[in-house]
């Protein structure tokens, strides 16, 4: 099972980038798998990423052997010739280690940025990806200029790697799933609004559409997407994640909605509700988290979780580590996701007390 680092910050200044570029220095390192990153607009929440190709850039730079990854391009608010040209150019910084997944985006203020895909963005979607594509191989694709004449076009540069690694990000839908599985792509996923149950579902659905479409060997890569916080005393860490989380879940708490059936009736505006109920659905949101939704507590614990999702079909748990702690604490606990890292596939944990790998280089 693959570890990777996923980045997500809720508002910060410019020391969240610091947080980043030495996270992942410490993936590079250690054997981690990958560094995700988003695209978000307008909004503290996640605003630190609007544009995962710059950020991506600055990750390459900084490391030699970790794949830089978009969780998420957001394919209806570009051309996919912009999106071609970004990603080749990370690639070739990178000496081939980028990957993007897709999504079709959610929210419509971001859409001021091309709100004519808004109403058909899941369909925008599955047309870029299509076209991303073919130009990242290196063929001509034919679009309209600015005189209105038929153009073909190549990107340049041209990328390192023959094919892009793509992904299709799905918030639990079974029908995006199902897309992903159709575009013979992998699926980023996440347990915001979907329990192991429903997860399970999730990865189900993608994997028979792909058998289905592309053959019954074909098994795809499914990514999840989850808050951790490891350490060495699970209530302490409880302690330490309870305000930050809680902070976290408030700035974005119209997602908390999907998982909150229990709480909400259907139709209910969580933006029209008193305060006291929506700290009531904070509370109820961590509680779920710590308990079923998140990787948190001690290593231990974190095999526990991690042997769970591979039960419910995930191979790469992306482990979301910028919600809010201090950054010093989140650094220094980076050795015990490296741990998990071993301990789930086998191996013995070879650092030292500070976390410095025995084996520089280790892959």
């Amino acid at each position: 099972m693959d570890v990777s680092l996923f980045f997500f910050a809720d508002g910060g200044d410019a020391d969240g980038y610091r947080l980043l570029l030495e996270s992942a220095r410490f993936a590079d390192t250690h054997g981690l798998t990958a560094v995700w990153t988003p695209e978000r607009h307008f909004h503290p929440f996640g605003g630190l990423y609007p544009n995962p190709a710059v950020v991506g850039a600055a990750v390459a730079a900084v490391t030699e052997r970790v794949a830089v990854r978009a969780g998420s391009v957001v394919a209806p608010l570009h051309h996919p010739v912009r999106i071609a040209e970004e990603w080749s150019v990370v690639d070739n910084l990178s000496g081939g280690r980028v990957g993007v997944s897709f999504a079709s985006g959610w929210h419509g203020v971001d859409f001021v940025l091309k709100p004519e895909n808004f109403a058909d963005r899941k369909n925008a979607m599955a047309d870029a990806v299509g076209t991303v594509r073919r130009l990242w191989r290196g063929e001509a694709v034919e679009f309209v200029d600015g005189v209105g004449d038929k153009q073909s076009v190549r990107v340049h540069p041209a990328p390192v790697q023959p094919e892009l690694p793509v992904w299709i990000t799905s918030a639990g839908s079974p029908e995006t799933a199902r897309t992903a599985g159709r575009l013979d792509a992998g699926l980023l996923t996440h347990l915001l609004g979907q329990d192991h149950e429903a997860l399970t579902r999730t990865v189900r659905a993608y994997r028979d559409e792909l058998t289905r479409v592309h053959g019954g060997d074909a098994r795809g890569h499914v990514a999840l997407m989850i808050h951790t916080m490891l350490g060495t005393d699970r209530e302490r860490i409880r302690e330490q994640v309870r305000k930050p989380m809680c902070d976290y879940l408030r700035s974005s708490v119209d997602l908390i909605v999907k998982g909150s059936s229990a709480v909400l009736p259907p139709g209910v505006d969580v933006n029209r509700l008193p305060e006291r109920d929506k700290e009531f659905l904070v509370s109820h949101a961590f509680n779920r988290y710590f308990t079923s939704s998140g990787l948190f507590g001690t290593v231990d614990d974190g095999v526990e979780i991690a042997e769970r999702l591979r039960a419910c079909g995930v191979d790469e748990i992306a482990c979301l580590i910028d919600f809010g702690l201090p950054h010093d604490v989140v650094l220094g606990s980076l050795r015990y996701i490296a741990e998990l890292r071993d301990r789930i596939n086998g191996e013995d944990w070879s650092g030292d007390e500070y976390g410095q790998p025995d084996r520089p280089g280790r892959t």
